[in-house]
């Protein structure tokens, strides 16, 4: 169980808040009940099944369906050449289906729908295709020089034209002020998501040319509004689109994005006239769904004597692959720890993301941050070694606190940055272990995240409707997106303790955008923050709503009354009470009767980012340390986890247990991170897409986690909360990576650290 540090004012006596109620759907997943995209089933549904590229880069010559045309059960063969053009991504880059060229190996062909999935696995093997193929890039350095291949011809270069530099502070200033300066090189690999349940959807159009389609997705409305863009395309605009959440086997970023399958779904549903369902197997989720970009980092930083930090300078060049997706987004955030991990006066950062012949990036837990923060943490442990003061305590140093204003702009309010290392520091003996132990070591990484909305988009919004009914059930119908993180619980939770009923009371309905209102995502580790504050101040009004017609029926003031247990009542006087349910349906059941609803959208004031990259671009921010004790065997590299803790501000824990779930899922898959996971391509063209090869962290390789919950209670956020969803994996390979180096004298700069780094002679 969680360790649980209380603000110093105390912790306020909540009736929901802080407890550890189980998820909610909890029952219903582990009793079967709960309907996958895989287990969606409909009267007269087809299967789709899409031909991928045979090559990294190449001219379509022809294209033959006739074969697979001819198969009995077959009932559409779609091509880029008998369909409208489509095109999806971020620059809008990327045809649903290609024609003329393939740009990666992944690239979507041609498509079927078919009686069975055999079927339509059979006839994909049926299309002959003919390539011409053309020279390839697959190295972005490579790629940015004069005379590369062109993946795209209709632009000038493979760099993308993206405002990735940020300048803070005088540099040479920093520079000459610095009494010691390290710069390093690092590279991080691709690593994919290892969702549960692999990627598909269904759509259906219906009598009246309306579109229907059942998706695990991540960004509901984002999305609605994309497949409007096939609607037009296919003389279909004004038709409504309406997306229906299936539950979801796992996305930490995968389905932030809408895919060319999903519109070669919609695409097959027009043609046939019938339900299609898209599902990938389990190959297909590691080599065609996008992955967290690969990312090679040059760094330097520069401290004073006393250990305070003078400058930091980053460049990146970031592997874009053929399309462009979330993952060039990722710089916006990989500039948040580079500007405001620790009180830095001077900044530098630019970043490149460039086009290759290799698979493309999408959003990933992190969201880059994971990339960044490995460079910088592992090299704080390299400068605080050359001005010899004790990692921890170079961190003390520089350590950011409540109040500042970092120098990208941002405003600090809650920070419980020095508690976390002063936790880390106990729970690991720091003082006594640290570098004193022959093959054994102790680690630490601190880190940075958003932690209230991030202003990515024009709206940071969430719409949240809620009604009670005449036996004081409460109905709440969020924008928000659960993923299997908990949100429909926290949010009963929240409404909960607002309306003074029991969580058992509360129904959290989302995932249909007929039924909701409107919500930019699941993303940013925003869900609690935003969706939990659009729902409190619905519930807000709803309790001003009942107390106002409560008042004469109690005959008393507004201002004393209160609801608590089910019960309105004075505060003055608590005998004067009447139940919540009695209340209600002496309200409704009357001549000019009236029903609770109330509705409250909201959106959080924050800044996007300006033109320099600066601004206040969330409204809470999260901090955190992971810390590590290993022990590596010097004749094989083999690195065992000694004992793993991660402590982090989480403002207020809503529920003690969902974050102590977050805390220890994230640190999983940190731990994957660093020590074994990579997408591994020759190429461009995938070795391992199966578990076989690719290695995850599988339960008998998990140590045991210490969770320290630290509680800063942020003044913005529901009941103090801020964002935990992503933080949790953020600190985890600069951690190891120390620890490692502190047991082996050895520094990894290239993740995994795999045991083959470990026993070569020099730092790798």
């Amino acid at each position: 169980m969680a360790k649980v540090l209380e603000p110093k004012t105390g912790k306020p006596e909540f009736h929901t808040v802080g407890r550890r109620i189980p998820k909610l759907d909890a029952l219903e997943k582990v009793q079967g009940k709960a309907a996958y995209i895989h287990d969606l089933k409909v009267p007269r549904m087809l299967y789709g099944k899409i031909l991928w590229s045979e090559h990294a880069h190449a001219r379509i010559r022809k294209i033959d369906t006739s074969r697979a045309e001819k198969l009995p059960g077959v009932k559409a063969v779609i091509t880029g050449y008998n369909t409208p053009e489509i095109k999806t991504g971020f620059f809008k880059d990327n045809p649903v289906l290609k024609k003329d060229k393939v740009r990666q190996f992944r690239d979507e062909v041609a498509a079927v729908a078919a009686e069975s999935e055999a079927i339509a696995e059979e006839a994909v093997r049926l299309i002959d295709v003919e390539y011409e193929p053309l020279p390839a890039v697959f190295d972005p350095v490579e790629a940015m020089a004069e005379g590369a291949p062109l993946i795209h011809e209709d632009k000038d270069s493979n760099i993308l034209k993206l405002p990735w530099k940020l300048v803070c502070g005088d540099m040479d200033q920093g520079r000459s002020q610095a009494d010691f300066i390290v710069e390093e090189s690092y590279s991080m690999p691709w690593v994919t998501h290892c969702c549960m349940g692999s990627s598909g959807c269904m759509a259906e159009f219906h009598a009246n040319g309306n579109l229907t389609v059942h998706s695990p997705t991540q960004i509901r409305y984002l999305a609605q509004r994309d497949f409007g863009d096939a609607m037009k395309a296919l003389g279909l605009k004004g038709k409504r689109v309406q997306v229906v959440n299936t539950a979801i086997g796992g996305a930490f970023g995968s389905k932030l994005d809408t895919y060319p399958f999903e519109f070669i779904t919609i695409l097959l549903a027009y043609y046939t006239g019938r339900p299609v369902k898209l599902v990938f197997s389990r190959e297909e989720e590691f080599f065609a769904t996008p992955s967290r970009q690969k990312v090679d980092a040059r760094i330097s930083q520069g401290c004073k004597k006393d250990g305070h930090l003078t400058f930091r300078e980053v460049e990146m060049v970031l592997d874009n692959g053929a399309y462009t997706s979330w993952g060039a987004t990722t710089p916006s955030v990989m500039m948040m720890p580079i500007s405001s991990l620790y009180k830095v006066p001077n900044i530098y950062y630019e970043a490149k993301c460039v086009y290759t012949n290799n698979i493309y990036a999408t959003a990933m837990r992190g969201y880059g941050n994971p990339q960044a923060t490995f460079a910088i943490e592992s090299q704080i442990d390299t400068l605080a070694e050359q001005v010899g003061i004790d990692p921890l305590q170079f961190r003390m140093i520089n350590v950011n606190t409540p109040g500042e204003i970092t120098p990208q702009g941002f405003q600090i309010g809650s920070c419980g940055l020095k508690e976390c290392l002063e936790s880390v520091r106990e729970s690991l003996d720091w003082d006594n272990k640290k570098g004193k132990q022959d093959g054994r070591g102790v680690g630490l990484g601190s880190l940075i995240h958003v932690g209230g909305g991030a202003r990515i988009y024009k709206s940071d919004g969430c719409g949240t409707i809620i009604k009670l009914d005449d036996f004081a059930k409460v109905t709440v119908m969020s924008g928000a997106t659960d993923m299997g993180q908990g949100s429909d619980t926290v949010i009963a939770q929240i409404v909960a303790e607002e309306l003074g009923v029991e969580v058992d009371d509360v129904i959290v309905v989302m995932g249909n955008t007929d039924m909701e209102t409107w919500d930019v995502g699941a993303h940013a580790s925003r869900t609690t923050f935003v969706a939990g504050n659009s729902a409190l101040f619905a519930a807000r009004k709803a309790k001003e709503q009942i107390l106002d017609l409560a008042a004469p029926l109690l005959q008393a003031a507004k201002e004393d009354l209160s609801i608590k247990e089910g019960n309105v009542f004075s505060r003055s006087n608590p005998e004067v009470s009447m139940q919540l349910a009695r209340v209600l349906r002496a309200l409704h059941f009357k001549t000019g009767g009236t029903q609770i609803v109330a509705s409250h959208f909201y959106d959080p004031p924050t800044q996007m980012l300006d033109r320099e990259m600066k601004g206040n671009f969330s409204v809470a921010y999260t901090y955190g340390v992971h810390g590590a004790e290993v022990e590596v065997d010097k004749e094989t590299g083999h690195v065992e986890i000694l004992k793993y803790v991660i402590a982090m501000d989480v403002g207020r824990a809503i529920n003690t247990m969902l974050v102590e779930g977050q805390l220890e899922g994230g640190a999983a898959m940190g731990i994957g991170y660093s020590l074994m996971e990579e997408l591994k391509a020759d190429q461009g063209k995938i070795l391992n897409p199966n578990f076989l090869d690719y290695k995850i962290l599988t339960f008998p390789d998990m140590p045991d986690i210490t969770s320290i919950i630290i509680e800063t209670e942020d003044q913005f956020g529901p009941f103090g909360a801020k964002g935990i969803g992503e933080p949790p994996l953020v600190g985890s390979a600069p951690a190891i990576a120390n620890a490692i180096y502190d047991a082996t004298g050895k520094r990894v700069r290239s993740l995994p650290i795999i045991p083959e780094k470990l026993v070569a002679q020099e730092d790798e």
